[in-house]
Parts: structure tokens; C-alpha cells; sequence
């Protein structure tokens, strides 16, 4: 499992912290939002591997580990007759933050975007461990992924290769459910 950054030995947690609050209070939000909703920091990864092209034509990278997962789940469902798109992966806090300012810039409120972006520094994506997974005829990034036969797969093997679902109905992070959303987060037993 990655370190966290409750763990002592993760070098620059304060530093990663700082950066995340101080890039709040550039967006005009409350740096208190971290501790009440109780959003975990994610530092970004650095040792990457490519784990082939997403949806959108461009390299997506991974841990090493989580990319063996994302591999063995992706053959795996394969075999069984789904594909799993890949939409999303690594995600850095530059990149993070780019993707809240063009929401903010579209006039959405930052309370709006929080209810499905984390802020950077909070994202799954720094890890390297994440996935955003879509499925041919539905649209990407959309509730509609949980009628698929990509999400029923998901759901019923996803564990085996280490992959959960982060936000689910209800979540406590205060994000709205995102069933193509999973994440990394050991080897599989």
C-alpha cells in the first residue's frame, strides 16, 4: 500500500499541506474545508508506469502495482467479454487545479465543483492509484456508468485485483457518487 501522509515517513507532508491550503484560499475557498469534510491529502506519485492510452489518445500512468492491477482486471474482464475504457488516471496537482479553474471560469461555484472535483492536493488521481473507467455507449464521467456491464463486472470483481469504489451514494467525502471511479489500494489476495 502507497504511504499516506499520516505516515512519519513520508517526507514534505507539511509542505504538500501548506500547498493545498494556500492554493484554497487562492481560490477563494476556506482552507477549514480539508478538516470538515474530512478530506485525506493524496501526494503525487513518482515513480509512474504507462499503462497504455485512455479515451482520449494520451499516455495514462500509474504505480507500478496498481498498473499489474489495472492489467489483470482489464484482461480479465476482457475475457469475460467487457471492456473497460480507460479514462482517467494519474492526475497532477497542477493539473488538478487547471481542470477547477476552467469549471470556475464557466461560472460553476466552487461549492459546485467540490461536489465532484477534489481540490488539488485531495485528489485520488496525485496517487497514482486511481482510475476513472468508462464503457462504449455511455457517456463519460456520468451516473448512466452504473448501467453497464462494465460497472456490474466492476462491481462483482474489481476487489480481486485490488480496485474499490471511492465514492459511492452517500460517501463521506460530501463528493456525489461516481461509479466509474476506482481506486488502487493493495495487491490482491
Amino acid at each position: 500500500m502507497a504511504p499516506s501522509l499520516r505516515d512519519p515517513g513520508v517526507s514534505g507532508a507539511g509542505t504538500w499541506r501548506q500547498r493545498t491550503q494556500a492554493t484554497l484560499v487562492e481560490l477563494g475557498a476556506d482552507p477549514a474545508l480539508l478538516r470538515q469534510r474530512r478530506l485525506p491529502l493524496h501526494r503525487e506519485a513518482r515513480r509512474l508506469v504507462c499503462v497504455g492510452l485512455g479515451s482520449d489518445g494520451r499516455d495514462k500512468f500509474l504505480l507500478p502495482d496498481a498498473a499489474a492491477g489495472w492489467d489483470g482486471m482489464a484482461t480479465a474482464a476482457a475475457a469475460d467479454g467487457v471492456v473497460l475504457q480507460l479514462l482517467s488516471a494519474f492526475r497532477s496537482f497542477d493539473y488538478q487545479l487547471a481542470l477547477i479553474r476552467a469549471k470556475l471560469a464557466r461560472g460553476q461555484s466552487f461549492e459546485q465543483v467540490l461536489a465532484v472535483n477534489a481540490p488539488p492536493g485531495c485528489s485520488e488521481h496525485h496517487s497514482a492509484r486511481a482510475v476513472d473507467v468508462g464503457s462504449a455507449g455511455c457517456p463519460p464521467l456520468e451516473e448512466a456508468f452504473e448501467n453497464t456491464d462494465a460497472f456490474a463486472w466492476l462491481s462483482a470483481y474489481a476487489r480481486r485485483f485490488g480496485f474499490t469504489l471511492s465514492y459511492p451514494r452517500g460517501n463521506r467525502y460530501g463528493y456525489l457518487y461516481e461509479p466509474w471511479h476506482w481506486c488502487w489500494h493493495r495487491t490482491p489476495a
